[in-house]
C-alpha cells in the first residue's frame, strides 16, 4: 500500500487519543492519529514523524500521522494499514496459494472477523492484528488491554472447534525484529487466550514489513514464541 503527499515533521504532544500536534515547516499543525493505542514509547516529544496530507481539503484535520522513527527504526503506526497490506498479500496468493475468494469483514455467530478466505479445501477465518510495540528486537501485542482482541481469539477457537480453519495474523509494522511474543505484562488475558486458541487448532502467524514513509509492504515470517 502507498501513501501520497507525505511530509516529515517533529512530534510535539498528543492531547488525546485522536489528535497530535506536529511541527511541520516551522508551524504547528493538528494531525489525526490513525492509531488509538497508547504508543507511549513511539510518540515522544521531538520524535521524527511522517504525516500524509488529507485528500479532502475541507477536513477538520488536514494531516494524518502515519509513521514515526524510534532510535533509527521506522515504524508505521497506521492502524488501518495491517488489514490493507494483508489483504493485498492474501489476494496475490501469499497466504493461501489456492485462493479462490476473499471476503473482508465476515460475520460468524457473534464474531466479526477481518477476512474469510476461500480455497479448494474450504474456508478460513483470519483475524489481523497490527503490531507497533518493539523492545530489544522483540515485537509484542497488545500495547494496551484489548478485551475485543480476547473476544476475537475466543471466536476463532470456537470456529476451529466446529471444523473451520481459523488463524490470527500479526502484521509487525516495522523491519528488524527477531521474534513475536504476546505482551503478558500489559494484558495477561490476551496472552492466555492466544495460547489456548493455539492449543485448540487456531493457527498463529507473524510477518514483518518493509516500511518507507510512503509505503508499507508485508515481508518475511517472524517466529512466534508462546512459551
Amino acid at each position: 500500500m502507498r501513501y501520497h503527499a507525505v511530509s516529515q515533521g517533529r512530534f510535539l504532544d498528543r492531547p488525546n487519543r485522536f489528535i497530535a500536534h506536529v511541527e511541520l515547516g516551522g508551524e504547528t499543525v493538528v494531525c489525526h492519529v490513525k492509531n488509538t493505542g497508547r504508543c507511549r514509547e513511539l510518540l515522544v516529544p521531538g520524535a521524527a514523524v511522517y504525516v500524509e496530507r488529507a485528500a479532502n481539503p475541507g477536513r477538520k484535520t488536514l494531516y494524518d500521522l502515519i509513521a514515526v522513527e524510534k532510535q533509527g527504526l521506522l515504524i508505521n503506526m497506521d492502524a488501518q494499514a495491517p488489514n490493507k497490506v494483508f489483504g493485498e498479500w492474501a489476494a496475490g496468493g501469499g497466504f493461501l496459494p489456492g485462493l479462490t475468494g476473499i471476503r473482508p469483514e465476515s460475520t460468524w455467530e457473534d464474531s466479526r472477523f477481518d477476512f474469510l478466505l476461500e480455497e479448494g479445501q474450504g474456508p478460513c477465518f483470519v483475524e489481523v492484528k497490527g503490531v507497533t510495540l518493539e523492545e530489544g528486537g522483540e515485537a509484542r501485542f497488545p500495547d494496551a488491554p484489548t478485551e475485543r482482541g480476547v473476544k476475537h481469539l475466543r471466536g476463532l477457537q470456537r470456529a476451529a472447534a466446529q471444523g473451520w480453519r481459523a488463524a490470527v495474523f500479526f502484521v509487525i509494522q516495522m523491519k528488524g525484529v527477531t521474534h513475536f511474543r504476546p505482551n503478558d505484562a500489559t494484558h495477561p488475558a490476551f496472552g492466555a487466550a492466544l495460547r489456548e486458541a493455539a492449543s485448540h487448532g487456531v493457527e498463529v502467524y507473524a510477518r514483518d514489513c518493509l516500511v518507507t514513509p510512503e509505503s508499507l509492504v508485508l515481508d518475511a515470517p517472524v517466529p512466534v514464541l508462546l512459551d
